[in-house]
């Protein structure tokens, strides 16, 4: 065969390739990114809303100005009521803030030690979970105990849990994800651990110091540690594509708030205010100042932006895990803060 013929064939072969690849290519996204910016946070959302997701709400504070309310799409699908900003949101792991904060609390009071580890504060796990002796507090709180995450099982979404203890079983009895202190890895185990650790030292629920210690002394009287403290029609629905089931009527044992309580809190962490002497110390070395959330039916990102000295909260309503919505929340939020970057300029 001549070395032309081989370089047509080659080149057509190419070309056929490329045309296939973009079968694969994720348009939604693609497209979600190269629209032209919008002039306003609203118009974003009301864009982000043909993207699938059900309702929206966005709060904004940025400092020496009134904080900025936004809302789209629908708060309750069967009602067909509105979003509207004041809803109360299932912020998931955005929880894991408040808990860590707790944490820091009760180490700087005494309470608890970073560097007690896992088999001295839960004796009766000492043998179910590898490396007891050598994961301390400190590297649960920063996910660095190699403990597995219980939503990783097989079987935690085909035979979901239907309590704690049901909950921890699917974490235990498994081979370590790193030895502790050697890698870094995501997982909701440590935080239900530290929640558990917290009630066994107080003698209460954790919920309540939360409350005491962190929600009365900045004024966040829309901010709940459970579902059952709160009127349901308050709570925005929560989605899964393809199912019409509403999230909201789960309990996950994850806190629930409005935008604005959220993002109140999230200055407080940023400028220290929502810490005592000596606690911002102790937190800046063992947690982040930001946060994102997810669970089935609800999406949260909870961010701070120094330079701009403004705090940026989204909620969507809509999820699906084997989907593209998480990606296309980010983008939606990266553009809101486009918007209010170039409004800030």
């Amino acid at each position: 065969m001549k070395k032309k013929q081989i370089k047509r064939i080659l080149k057509i072969a190419f070309i056929i390739a490329s045309i296939s690849s973009l079968y694969f290519v994720p348009w939604i996204l693609v497209r979600a990114w190269i629209m032209p910016l919008p002039d306003t946070v609203q118009e974003q959302l009301n864009e982000g809303i043909n993207y699938g997701f059900d309702g929206m709400i966005v709060y904004v504070d940025e400092a020496g100005k009134p904080p900025e309310f936004y809302a789209s799409g629908l708060h309750d699908r069967k009602k067909k009521i509105p979003a509207y900003p004041q809803a109360l949101f299932k912020i998931a792991s955005i929880t894991k803030l408040y808990i860590a904060v707790a944490t820091t609390k009760l180490v700087n009071e005494g309470s608890l030690s970073l560097d007690k580890t896992l088999a001295e504060y839960f004796p009766e796990l000492a043998e179910r979970i590898e490396y007891s002796d050598k994961i301390t507090l400190r590297m649960m709180v920063q996910h660095r105990s190699g403990i597995p995450n219980f939503v990783d099982h097989p079987d935690y979404w085909i035979n979901p849990p239907k309590n704690r203890l049901e909950t921890l079983e699917y974490a235990l009895d498994l081979p370590a994800d790193f030895e502790p202190g050697e890698d870094y890895g995501y997982s909701n185990t440590n935080y239900m651990l530290i929640e558990d650790l917290i009630d066994k030292t107080l003698g209460y629920p954790h919920q309540q110091y939360i409350k005491e210690r962190i929600l009365t002394p900045l004024g966040l009287k829309h901010t709940f540690g459970s579902i059952s403290e709160v009127n349901i029609d308050d709570v925005m629905s929560g989605y899964y594509v393809g199912l019409e089931t509403d999230f909201k009527y789960e309990v996950t044992g994850l806190m629930l708030a409005t935008a604005e309580d959220v993002g109140i809190f999230l200055r407080a962490l940023n400028d220290g205010s929502v810490f005592n002497k000596g606690e911002r110390e102790i937190y800046s070395s063992i947690y982040v100042y930001e946060h994102t959330g997810l669970i089935p039916g609800y999406q949260s990102i909870a961010k701070y932006y120094k330079d701009m000295d403004m705090v940026v909260i989204q909620f969507n309503n809509t999820t699906n895990f084997n989907g593209y919505d998480w990606n296309l929340a980010e983008i939606i939020y990266g553009r809101i803060v486009k918007i209010l970057k170039k409004k800030s300029s």
